[in-house]
Protein backbone atom coordinates (compact mmCIF):
# COMPACT_ATOMS: atom_id res chain seq x y z
CA UNK A 1 0.00 0.00 0.00
CA UNK A 2 2.70 2.45 0.62
CA UNK A 3 4.48 1.80 -2.44
CA UNK A 4 1.80 2.07 -4.38
CA UNK A 5 1.12 5.77 -2.85
CA UNK A 6 4.68 6.81 -3.66
CA UNK A 7 4.31 5.63 -6.77
CA UNK A 8 1.23 7.80 -7.13
CA UNK A 9 2.52 10.65 -6.09
CA UNK A 10 5.75 10.41 -8.42
CA UNK A 11 3.16 10.19 -11.10
CA UNK A 12 1.38 13.66 -9.70
CA UNK A 13 4.40 15.32 -9.57
CA UNK A 14 5.85 13.85 -12.92
CA UNK A 15 2.40 15.38 -14.64
CA UNK A 16 2.43 18.73 -12.88
CA UNK A 17 6.03 19.74 -14.04
CA UNK A 18 4.71 18.33 -17.91
CA UNK A 19 1.90 20.57 -17.36
CA UNK A 20 3.74 23.99 -15.63
CA UNK A 21 7.04 23.19 -18.52
CA UNK A 22 4.32 23.30 -21.24
CA UNK A 23 5.76 19.79 -22.64
CA UNK A 24 2.42 18.00 -21.87
CA UNK A 25 0.91 18.06 -25.65
CA UNK A 26 -1.95 19.66 -26.60
CA UNK A 27 -4.06 16.72 -27.84
CA UNK A 28 -3.71 14.83 -24.71
CA UNK A 29 -5.71 11.71 -24.84
CA UNK A 30 -8.34 10.89 -22.62
CA UNK A 31 -6.44 7.53 -21.19
CA UNK A 32 -3.60 10.22 -19.81
CA UNK A 33 -6.19 12.35 -18.54
CA UNK A 34 -7.94 9.60 -16.77
CA UNK A 35 -4.24 8.57 -15.27
CA UNK A 36 -4.28 11.39 -13.25
CA UNK A 37 -4.25 10.97 -9.77
CA UNK A 38 -6.96 13.67 -9.15
CA UNK A 39 -8.44 12.14 -11.59
CA UNK A 40 -9.02 8.56 -10.18
CA UNK A 41 -9.93 10.32 -6.69
CA UNK A 42 -12.83 12.00 -8.08
CA UNK A 43 -14.04 8.42 -9.73
CA UNK A 44 -13.59 7.33 -6.28
CA UNK A 45 -16.30 9.36 -4.64
CA UNK A 46 -17.94 9.47 -6.97
CA UNK A 47 -18.45 5.87 -6.53
CA UNK A 48 -19.08 6.24 -2.92
CA UNK A 49 -21.76 8.88 -3.61
CA UNK A 50 -19.57 11.42 -2.49
CA UNK A 51 -20.46 14.10 -5.25
CA UNK A 52 -19.09 16.94 -3.30
CA UNK A 53 -15.71 15.38 -2.62
CA UNK A 54 -15.62 14.55 -6.33
CA UNK A 55 -16.25 17.78 -7.45
CA UNK A 56 -13.48 18.83 -5.62
CA UNK A 57 -11.17 16.24 -6.66
CA UNK A 58 -12.14 17.25 -10.33
CA UNK A 59 -11.79 20.71 -9.98
CA UNK A 60 -8.11 19.66 -8.48
CA UNK A 61 -7.60 17.86 -12.08
CA UNK A 62 -8.70 20.36 -13.98
CA UNK A 63 -5.94 22.81 -11.95
CA UNK A 64 -3.11 20.51 -13.10
CA UNK A 65 -4.28 19.93 -16.81
CA UNK A 66 -6.91 22.76 -17.63
CA UNK A 67 -6.91 20.84 -21.19
CA UNK A 68 -8.68 17.68 -19.52
CA UNK A 69 -12.05 16.81 -21.14
CA UNK A 70 -12.45 14.08 -19.28
CA UNK A 71 -12.57 16.00 -16.27
CA UNK A 72 -14.52 18.98 -18.04
CA UNK A 73 -17.19 15.89 -19.01
CA UNK A 74 -16.98 14.54 -14.89
CA UNK A 75 -17.79 17.83 -13.98
CA UNK A 76 -20.60 19.00 -16.22
CA UNK A 77 -22.54 15.59 -15.15
CA UNK A 78 -21.96 16.23 -11.45
CA UNK A 79 -23.02 19.63 -11.91
CA UNK A 80 -26.05 18.68 -13.48
CA UNK A 81 -27.08 15.65 -12.31
CA UNK A 82 -26.20 15.76 -8.71
CA UNK A 83 -25.22 19.77 -7.64
CA UNK A 84 -28.55 21.15 -9.74
CA UNK A 85 -25.89 24.26 -11.06
CA UNK A 86 -26.76 24.33 -14.52
CA UNK A 87 -25.07 27.22 -15.92
CA UNK A 88 -21.68 25.26 -14.17
CA UNK A 89 -22.83 21.82 -16.15
CA UNK A 90 -22.78 23.84 -19.47
CA UNK A 91 -19.18 25.48 -19.18
CA UNK A 92 -17.75 22.50 -18.70
CA UNK A 93 -19.96 20.71 -21.48
CA UNK A 94 -18.59 23.46 -23.90
CA UNK A 95 -15.18 22.95 -22.87
CA UNK A 96 -15.64 18.99 -23.10
CA UNK A 97 -16.63 20.05 -27.02
CA UNK A 98 -13.56 22.73 -27.15
CA UNK A 99 -10.76 20.27 -26.24
CA UNK A 100 -13.00 17.16 -27.52
CA UNK A 101 -13.98 18.33 -31.14
CA UNK A 102 -13.90 15.47 -33.13
CA UNK A 103 -15.83 13.13 -29.97
CA UNK A 104 -18.59 10.74 -30.40
CA UNK A 105 -20.45 11.80 -27.92
CA UNK A 106 -20.91 15.22 -29.08
CA UNK A 107 -24.79 15.09 -29.81
CA UNK A 108 -25.19 13.74 -26.45
CA UNK A 109 -23.43 16.37 -25.45
CA UNK A 110 -24.81 18.83 -27.15
CA UNK A 111 -28.34 17.61 -25.75
CA UNK A 112 -27.52 17.87 -22.62
CA UNK A 113 -26.64 21.64 -23.17
CA UNK A 114 -29.96 22.25 -24.20
CA UNK A 115 -31.33 20.41 -21.71
CA UNK A 116 -29.24 22.99 -19.21
CA UNK A 117 -30.40 25.95 -20.50
CA UNK A 118 -33.74 25.21 -20.36
CA UNK A 119 -34.08 24.46 -16.68
CA UNK A 120 -31.66 28.28 -16.43
CA UNK A 121 -34.27 29.33 -18.31
CA UNK A 122 -36.81 28.29 -15.67
CA UNK A 123 -34.84 29.11 -13.03
CA UNK A 124 -35.04 33.22 -14.44
CA UNK A 125 -38.80 33.27 -15.79
CA UNK A 126 -40.96 32.32 -13.19
CA UNK A 127 -43.63 29.38 -14.08
CA UNK A 128 -47.24 28.28 -13.40
CA UNK A 129 -45.75 27.05 -9.93
CA UNK A 130 -45.33 30.80 -9.20
CA UNK A 131 -48.09 31.66 -6.38
CA UNK A 132 -48.85 35.04 -8.15
CA UNK A 133 -48.92 34.13 -11.24
CA UNK A 134 -51.63 31.43 -10.31
CA UNK A 135 -53.75 33.41 -8.11
CA UNK A 136 -53.52 35.80 -11.37
CA UNK A 137 -54.93 32.95 -13.46
CA UNK A 138 -57.45 32.08 -10.62
CA UNK A 139 -59.14 35.72 -10.97
CA UNK A 140 -59.06 35.54 -15.04
CA UNK A 141 -61.04 32.65 -14.58
CA UNK A 142 -63.87 33.37 -12.59
CA UNK A 143 -64.09 36.64 -14.39
CA UNK A 144 -64.40 34.56 -17.38
CA UNK A 145 -67.31 32.46 -15.62
CA UNK A 146 -69.25 35.57 -14.07
CA UNK A 147 -69.22 37.37 -17.79
CA UNK A 148 -70.17 34.08 -19.76
CA UNK A 149 -73.26 33.56 -16.55
CA UNK A 150 -74.02 37.67 -17.67
CA UNK A 151 -74.19 36.45 -21.37
CA UNK A 152 -76.39 33.95 -20.59
CA UNK A 153 -78.67 35.86 -18.57
CA UNK A 154 -78.87 39.00 -21.55
CA UNK A 155 -80.12 36.30 -23.97
CA UNK A 156 -82.56 34.93 -21.57
CA UNK A 157 -83.80 38.34 -21.16
CA UNK A 158 -84.10 39.34 -24.72
CA UNK A 159 -85.60 35.56 -25.40
CA UNK A 160 -88.30 37.08 -22.84
CA UNK A 161 -88.95 40.73 -24.35
CA UNK A 162 -92.97 40.84 -26.20
CA UNK A 163 -92.65 40.38 -30.00
CA UNK A 164 -94.41 43.42 -31.55
CA UNK A 165 -95.74 42.65 -34.51
CA UNK A 166 -95.15 44.24 -38.21
CA UNK A 167 -97.77 43.75 -41.46
CA UNK A 168 -96.30 42.09 -43.82
CA UNK A 169 -96.23 43.65 -47.27
CA UNK A 170 -99.21 42.29 -48.75
CA UNK A 171 -101.36 43.04 -45.81
CA UNK A 172 -100.39 47.03 -46.43
CA UNK A 173 -100.83 46.52 -49.93
CA UNK A 174 -104.54 44.89 -49.14
CA UNK A 175 -105.12 47.81 -46.67
CA UNK A 176 -104.47 50.50 -48.86
CA UNK A 177 -106.35 48.48 -52.03
CA UNK A 178 -109.59 47.99 -49.53
CA UNK A 179 -112.72 49.86 -50.90
CA UNK A 180 -115.30 51.74 -48.32
CA UNK A 181 -118.92 50.62 -48.26
CA UNK A 182 -121.45 52.00 -50.37
CA UNK A 183 -123.01 53.92 -47.94
CA UNK A 184 -120.21 55.61 -45.88
CA UNK A 185 -119.49 59.29 -46.52
CA UNK A 186 -117.35 59.83 -49.01
CA UNK A 187 -113.84 61.61 -47.63
CA UNK A 188 -112.86 64.90 -48.59
CA UNK A 189 -110.44 64.49 -51.17
CA UNK A 190 -107.06 65.05 -50.48
CA UNK A 191 -105.30 67.62 -52.47
CA UNK A 192 -104.05 65.83 -55.73
CA UNK A 193 -100.03 66.86 -55.12
CA UNK A 194 -99.76 65.66 -51.63
CA UNK A 195 -101.86 62.08 -51.86
CA UNK A 196 -98.48 60.62 -54.07
CA UNK A 197 -96.40 61.84 -50.67
CA UNK A 198 -98.92 60.05 -48.25
CA UNK A 199 -98.86 56.84 -49.90
CA UNK A 200 -95.41 57.34 -49.86
CA UNK A 201 -94.92 57.58 -46.61
CA UNK A 202 -97.37 54.71 -45.81
CA UNK A 203 -95.22 52.54 -47.50
CA UNK A 204 -91.94 53.85 -46.09
CA UNK A 205 -93.17 52.92 -42.62
CA UNK A 206 -93.66 49.44 -43.85
CA UNK A 207 -91.53 46.73 -43.88
CA UNK A 208 -89.28 46.52 -46.39
CA UNK A 209 -90.34 44.51 -49.75
CA UNK A 210 -90.04 41.06 -49.61
CA UNK A 211 -87.08 41.07 -52.22
CA UNK A 212 -84.78 42.71 -49.70
CA UNK A 213 -85.23 39.98 -47.25
CA UNK A 214 -82.76 37.01 -46.77
CA UNK A 215 -83.66 33.74 -44.99
CA UNK A 216 -81.56 31.58 -42.37
CA UNK A 217 -82.22 28.22 -41.38
CA UNK A 218 -81.83 27.62 -37.54
CA UNK A 219 -79.03 24.87 -36.76
CA UNK A 220 -78.62 23.43 -33.46
CA UNK A 221 -78.02 25.47 -30.52
CA UNK A 222 -78.86 28.77 -32.40
CA UNK A 223 -80.32 31.34 -30.41
CA UNK A 224 -82.58 34.27 -31.73
CA UNK A 225 -79.14 36.90 -30.22
CA UNK A 226 -76.46 34.72 -31.83
CA UNK A 227 -78.60 34.58 -35.48
CA UNK A 228 -78.72 38.73 -34.83
CA UNK A 229 -75.60 39.10 -33.91
CA UNK A 230 -74.21 36.94 -37.33
CA UNK A 231 -76.14 39.39 -39.55
CA UNK A 232 -75.66 42.73 -37.79
CA UNK A 233 -79.07 43.00 -36.56
CA UNK A 234 -81.18 43.42 -33.50
CA UNK A 235 -82.86 40.86 -31.79
CA UNK A 236 -85.96 43.48 -31.89
CA UNK A 237 -85.65 43.30 -35.85
CA UNK A 238 -85.04 39.84 -36.03
CA UNK A 239 -88.40 38.65 -34.34
CA UNK A 240 -90.44 41.96 -36.22
CA UNK A 241 -89.67 40.33 -39.24
CA UNK A 242 -90.75 36.23 -37.88
CA UNK A 243 -94.08 37.37 -35.74
CA UNK A 244 -95.28 33.61 -35.51
CA UNK A 245 -92.10 32.40 -34.04
CA UNK A 246 -91.45 31.23 -30.45
CA UNK A 247 -87.64 32.73 -29.56
CA UNK A 248 -88.00 30.05 -26.77
CA UNK A 249 -88.67 27.27 -28.83
CA UNK A 250 -87.08 27.46 -32.18
CA UNK A 251 -86.58 24.21 -34.00
CA UNK A 252 -84.46 22.57 -36.25
CA UNK A 253 -84.72 23.31 -39.63
CA UNK A 254 -86.96 26.65 -39.39
CA UNK A 255 -86.30 29.24 -42.04
CA UNK A 256 -86.15 32.46 -40.79
CA UNK A 257 -86.39 35.73 -42.19
CA UNK A 258 -83.68 38.33 -42.29
CA UNK A 259 -84.29 41.95 -42.78
CA UNK A 260 -81.73 43.76 -43.95
CA UNK A 261 -79.25 45.93 -41.52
Amino acid sequence: MTWLRVRWQLMFCLLSCLCWSGCLPPGNSALNEEKDPYFIAGQSKVNSMDYQGAIEAFEKALEANPRSASAHFELAILNEQKAKRPAAAIYHFEQFLKYRPKSDMEETVKQHILACKQELARTVFPGPGNRDFQREVERLTEENVRLQNRLKEMETQLAQRPVIPVPTPSRTTNVLLTRPPPDAQPAPRPVEAERPATTGTLQATAQPSAANYRTHVVKSGETPYGIAQRYGISVDRLMAANPRVNPTRMQIGQTLNIPPR
